[in-house]
């Protein structure tokens, strides 16, 4: 006769247990798998609440909301996994606004037969990036799609962040003259994913760079210098990142190929794969443009922090109706940095 009393519920295998249909019906299981894992883990006052929404302290300025999806493959790289990039990628663009971000929302996608182990580890990786980096995950959703619809795990996250006073940061306020700066190397991301899924191996790892910005952007907008516009070239890298905002400012820039950082790997791996590193996905570098008297006050700020310490001017913004992106090369001449033609690396992000 059993010895388990009405009414028991057995938690979680979360060692050795799978995603089932039934954690997504909006039943006794879904309810556990919320409780057991995703509430545990990502703790936090707002979702204690455990409502259908947070309800969150008023916010004093401007709001900057933003939402992404992630879908990596594979779901684990070197530097990363899907669960601290989608904390990371999301605030990122609410920082690269001028604003400070203040919450997260994730909404999951999970594949029957999906290890639970797995799922675990991709939440404890969010719930850990997300409190280091002071931005709680307050409210969620969860869907389970049958096997072969869902590619073991997508998710969706949207961030809230208020906008400083006085901060005006756009696409559209390049102005001739002015200079551009770019954090670090570029490239990490996109060869760390490629490498390892092609089965690549190099003398020295290539691991992603994938690090929440927002404590760099706050020290360079504390240091008055003149900002323009952020940005964080992630899909399509640096020159999509460019083209996209020569667009919208109606002028040109011009490169300088020498002063772009490419870590010897990142470039072996792109050479190996006939890939162009300016077109490859980063996740923990930002692009700035600011007004050139204002670039050495600036380079200084972001060089102090860890995320910066190797910035640099790689150019400037030009006159140009056309509103070409051009580059001068190590060998003298000129090209052109079009846009992004295609998709170069799929699932990257």
């Amino acid at each position: 006769m059993s010895t388990v009393k009405p009414g028991y519920i057995r938690p979680l295998d979360l060692k050795h247990g799978r995603v089932e249909l039934s954690h997504g019906s909006g039943g006794r299981a879904m309810a556990q798998l919320i409780s057991e894992l995703f509430a545990a883990t990502f703790d936090n006052e707002y979702l204690a609440q455990g409502n259908d929404g947070a309800i969150l302290p008023a916010a004093h300025g401007r709001l900057v909301m933003a939402t992404d999806a992630h879908v990596v493959s594979p779901l684990f790289f070197a530097g990363g996994d899907i669960g601290c990039l989608s904390v990371h990628g999301t605030i990122n663009d609410v920082a690269v606004m001028g604003a400070t971000p203040l919450y997260l929302s994730a909404s999951f996608i999970l594949e029957e037969g999906f290890p639970l182990a797995d799922l675990k580890r991709i939440v404890e990786s969010m719930a850990h990036a997300a409190r280091e980096a002071g931005v709680p995950v307050v409210t969620g959703d969860t869907k389970v799609v049958q096997p072969g619809k869902g590619d073991g795990v997508f998710i969706s996250t949207t961030g809230v962040g208020v906008l400083r006073d006085g901060v005006d940061l756009s696409g559209d306020r390049a102005q001739a003259g002015d200079c551009i700066v770019l954090s670090g190397s570029i490239g990490d991301h996109g060869m760390a994913i490629m490498s390892q899924r092609e089965g690549l191996e190099f003398s020295a790892s290539i691991t992603s760079d994938t690090a929440a910005l927002h404590g760099l952007i706050a020290a360079m907008l504390d240091s008055g210098a003149q900002l323009r516009v952020l940005r964080d070239p992630t899909r399509g890298g640096l020159a999509t990142t460019l083209n996209e905002i020569a667009k919208q400012s109606g002028a040109g820039m011009m490169l300088d190929e020498a002063a772009i950082k490419v870590n010897p790997p990142v470039e072996a791996a792109c050479e190996f794969l006939g890939l162009d590193p300016l077109y490859v996905a980063n996740e923990g570098k930002l692009i700035a443009i600011c007004a050139p008297q204002d670039a050495d006050r600036l380079l200084a700020v972001m060089r102090a922090h860890l995320l910066g310490r190797e910035a640099c001017v790689i150019g400037e913004v030009i006159a140009d109706a056309h509103g070409f992106v051009q580059m001068k090369t190590k060998l003298g001449g000129r090209r052109v940095v079009d846009w992004l033609a295609g998709e170069q690396l799929p699932r990257i992000c």
